[in-house]
Formats: C-alpha cells, structure tokens, sequence
C-alpha cells in the first residue's frame, strides 16, 4: 500500500499524523457489490489510525471511529445527473477540514482516485477510426449524459502533482494509461485483499454446508454452482443457463444479487427446464454463507476490472470458472488449470 500511504501522508506529515480522511462513495453497502466492500474494508483499516468521514447517498454500515455523511439525492435518474449532483456535493461539503479526499466515483476532486470500471472514454473510442470516430463524437454531443461522464472523468484523471490514481488491476492500469497518458506516471496498481474466513472449529465442510444450504432452501444434495454478481446480464448468466441445462440434473445453480432482473431470464429459465434447478437468493448484506453452500463459483464476466467474488470464493476453498484476463482483472493473477479455471 506504498502509494495510498504516500497520498496520505504527503509533504509535511509523518507517518504518524493522524489525518482527517474525507471517502466518497455514492453507495456504501456490503451488498453494492465488489467496489463498495473494497471501499468499505479500507475504511474499516484506516479507521483506528485516522480519523475517517464517509460521504454516501445510501449507508449501510457501522465502524467505530467512522463518520458518516449522507449526502442528500436529489433525482435518482436519470444516473447522470445525480453522479453530477454528488460530484458537486462532495466537493462543496470537503472543500475545507480534510487532508485526504479518497474517491471511489468519478468525480473531478480527491487526492486519491480508485478506479474500480473502464474509462468511458475506452469504451466509447476503443478501436474506432475515420468516420467511425467522428460518429462517436456526435454521438457525445448530442447526448448530455455522456458528456458529463466524459467530463467529470476528464479532470478525474487530470495531471495533479498532488493526485495519486490506483487501478484495482493491471489490465486496468494499462487501459487508464493508453487511454489517459498524461497521468500514466500516477498510476499505481493494488489489487483487492479478503481476510481468510472463519472456518469450522472441527474442520467439518459438510456441516457448513448443509447448514447454510438449509437457510437458503436449497437441495441438500447435488453440486451447487455460484453465480454472485449485480448486474446478471454482464456477469454472464444467460451463458450460464444454457450450460446448466447441458449437465447432469444434480446440478444447480445459486444467484446472488440484486434481483431487478430476474424477469428477463425467467422465459430463458422456463424454456430451458430449469425451474426446480435455478435459485436467486436475492442481494446479502454477509454472504459468508453462499459461498459455504456453493461448490463452485463460475464468473463468466464480459467485463470486471477484477472481480472480488473470485478472491473470495478461493478464500473459502472454491475451485472457481472464471473468464480470462481480456475480460477479467483477477485472471491476468491466475494460472490456467493451476489456479482457477480460465474461459
């Protein structure tokens, strides 16, 4: 952690000032997903050193020692405009009384920028040339959402001697730095960490997992696969679903997440004759126990800087189904057929 603790201890402090850290983070709940308990366990770390403020339009957490500041939402869509609206909070309520301002969002202030998603910038001019290009420009013009975001990301990634950036991967190091060379000097990579689970005091796994099977209904018997992700769509569950309609029906499937889009995979679900097979267990503030009752995490993600859910299923012993480094930090760390096995 050599270049957070440089940013917070910067010119004139020792390593031992007790500092007034100031952390955005739009959502700061457990179940926000891999971002938020990543923003989440470094406040809880820092908190018995420092003194730590926490500035969030949704709260779910208690730490002693933290502060926690709501900021007020004033329009929840469209997405850009509230990501505008608490950019511009957060940067009036932290103006003054901080000497560390670490943001997770994007956002044109903080000494400290962790970035957790692709520039959008990447995704909008990534292999786009001529005509292709100028299209993409129009297309930016013509559409306030995405100049905002183009925007707010510009002067996040500004050349600020006093700024350092964190990349949560080094695939996500090397896209920031192409896509944004002016600051690939501060440009550092820590990856995620997961503190090793409690396990059983006699070692027993089995009765783990039946007792965290029975809390959350599922078979007690058959291989149970593990689906942990917000967004279904982009974390691969369609792939999924057609996979476990190929295998032996002990198999199963759990789904952990936010549930807004069950429906859309409910007519794929029927005609697949998977409906005593397939279980959403919906968003978990601890999901210690999903993991328990899984056999395997499969994560066939189109896009995850690192992936979080990879980290902790190892941590509980799962042997994991991931896809490759194109398509997922944590894989670029992983050995094929060693490690994980990589899609």
């Amino acid at each position: 952690m050599k270049t957070v603790a440089q940013a917070l201890h910067g010119p004139g402090c020792s390593s031992t000032s007790k500092l007034r850290v100031a952390v955005l983070n739009r959502i700061f709940a457990p179940t926000g997903g891999g971002a938020e308990r990543y923003s989440i366990a470094l406040v809880e770390q820092l908190a018995d050193r420092h003194e730590m403020h926490v500035f969030a339009q949704y709260i779910v957490h208690q730490w002693p020692g933290v502060t926690y500041h709501t900021v007020p939402t004033m329009l929840r869509k469209p997405r850009w405009l509230n990501q505008l609206w608490f950019a511009a909070s957060t940067w009036l309520l932290t103006r003054r009384g901080f000497n560390i301002v670490h943001s997770h969002e994007n956002t044109w202030h903080g000494n400290v920028q962790t970035v957790h998603v692709l520039p959008v910038k990447h995704n909008l001019f990534k292999n786009r040339c001529g005509l292709a290009r100028v299209a993409c420009w129009l297309k930016v013009f013509t559409s306030p959402r995405l100049m905002v975001y183009l925007l707010l990301e510009h002067y996040r990634f500004a050349a600020v001697p006093t700024r350092q950036i964190v990349a949560t991967s080094e695939s996500l190091r090397e896209v920031i730095a192409a896509t944004y060379p002016w600051c690939a000097a501060a440009v550092s990579v820590i990856t995620p960490g997961f503190d090793s689970p409690a396990h059983c005091a006699n070692g027993d796994r089995g009765a783990a997992q039946r007792t965290a099977r029975e809390r959350f209904g599922l078979p007690s018997s058959g291989n149970c696969l593990l689906l942990v992700a917000n967004n279904f769509r982009k974390k691969g569950l369609a792939t999924i679903l057609e996979t476990l309609a190929k295998l032996p029906r002990h198999h199963m499937l759990a789904v952990v997440g936010n549930p807004a889009q069950i429906p859309e995979f409910k007519a794929q679900i029927f005609r697949l004759n998977l409906t005593t097979r397939v279980f959403f267990l919906g968003q978990l503030p601890d999901i210690d126990d999903a993991y328990r009752a899984a056999d395997y995490l499969i994560h066939p993600t189109l896009e995850d800087t690192f992936a979080m859910v990879v980290l902790e299923a190892m941590a509980f012993g799962l042997p994991v189904l991931v896809s490759g480094p194109r398509f997922c930090g944590i894989a670029g760390l992983l050995r094929h057929q060693v490690d994980a096995w990589l899609l």
